[in-house]
């Protein structure tokens, strides 16, 4: 088959189709624009190298080339951060720390759900606050458990008075 014929999975390449897309900056706001695209997406500045920005500081006064009517740039928004909070509270729920750290567990991750909610998305760890939380349960479940069974052992040993009076004198 030659290159001239088209084949069933629609001939070789157009030119177009085998350059790579190539991204440059934009020198007004550094958003990646594409080389294809004279208008960068993010601020609207002429993206073309060696061109100044437009009048007016870089925004369009109507929808920005090569998007949507309406568009209009925004800074980048930052990831959400983890709640330090969270990360205390399951690293204090695994450690226990003679049940201490299991009532830090808890205030710690209930704290952290709290703030979570607060944040509206920009903090992120509710499942290391829950996980803190139940395990900080699980720890004062145990403190509980001890507690008791010293308790009971105490209640039903025999007493010390007994133990006085088998010694020789």
């Amino acid at each position: 088959m030659s290159d001239q014929q088209p084949s069933a999975w629609g001939g070789p390449p157009t030119p177009q189709q085998t350059q790579p897309v190539v991204n440059r900056q934009c020198q007004q706001c550094g958003w990646p624009t594409p080389a294809a695209s004279p208008v960068c997406r993010n601020c609207g500045a002429d993206a073309r190298v060696g061109a100044g920005a437009p009048p007016g500081g870089g925004l369009p006064p109507g929808p920005v080339a090569g998007g949507p009517p309406g568009l209009r740039p925004y800074p980048p928004v930052a990831a959400p951060s983890t709640n330090g909070m969270a990360v205390a509270s399951l690293v204090l729920g695994i450690l226990w720390i003679y049940w201490i750290g299991s009532v830090l567990a808890l205030i710690f991750g209930y704290i952290a759900r709290q703030q979570i909610a607060q944040a509206q998305g920009m903090q992120q760890g509710r499942g290391m606050a829950t996980a803190g939380i139940v395990l900080g349960w699980i720890g004062v479940g145990f403190l509980v458990l001890v507690l008791l069974l010293a308790l009971i052992g105490m209640a039903s040993g025999p007493s010390y008075g007994d133990a006085l009076r088998l010694l020789p004198s």
